[in-house]
């Protein structure tokens, strides 16, 4: 329970701890980074890592000097597609796997072909998208690869939403983190960032249900 409370507090408080990690070990914190948005976006298992938080705050410390901008972007573009590059091919090698289950109602050929066929024509805008919603942008690419999506087209699609991701929140955080108001209520701002694409894929997944009966 403790460290669930820990977790939380780090999240809705990254800009203290991040602010106060710059300046006890200087440069490391860039490595600190790069690890935790591969993580976040490689693991499938570590979903719950701040993501969108992260980079915005990052985006504010930019602004005010206590960070590099272009080395930021460029570090943690490159830490969200190789981790995005990490959970497709988890996601190609376990999907065979996975899918003999013949006997599983959710792990089965049938299964298997609905998310091919679905990644098949809607993959590309899916893989964008979901680098904008928590939980979501995790798996996201695993299915990918078990749905066997092509490496080409993954990539394509990888660096191009990992590019709007990290390039654009870095950059909002930038030009607004350090307002006065924004400061005052960035735990307002996080919370909104979590839930307000969750309760989108949720009206999605509800309206596609009564579409389909």
């Amino acid at each position: 329970m403790e460290i669930v409370t820990s977790l939380f507090d780090f999240v809705l408080h990254v800009d203290r701890y991040l602010e106060t990690f710059v300046s006890s070990y200087g440069l490391w914190v860039y490595a600190l980074l790069f690890l935790v948005i591969f993580v976040e976006t490689g693991v499938v298992i570590m979903p719950f890592l701040p993501g969108d938080s992260l980079l915005f705050v990052v985006g504010a410390m930019c602004g005010l000097g206590l960070m590099s901008y272009p080395l930021s972007i460029a570090l943690l573009l490159a830490a969200a597609v190789l981790g995005n590059q990490s959970n497709y091919t988890l996601g190609r090698y376990f999907g065979p796997r996975v899918f003999k289950w013949e006997n599983s109602r959710l792990f089965n050929k049938a299964a298997f072909e609905r998310a091919h066929d679905f990644y098949e024509r809607y993959g590309g805008i899916t893989i964008v998208a979901a680098r904008f919603m928590p939980f979501v942008r995790t798996f996201a690419p695993f299915v990918a690869g078990v749905a066997k999506m092509s490496r080409s087209r993954f990539t394509f699609f990888d660096v191009t939403g990992g590019a709007l991701w990290v390039i654009g929140i870095i950059t909002v955080g930038y030009f607004f983190g350090n307002i006065a108001f924004v400061k005052a209520h960035l735990d307002k701002i996080i919370w909104a960032m979590i839930f307000i694409p969750g309760l989108l894929v949720l009206l999605g997944s509800w309206r596609a249900r009564r579409k389909g009966k």
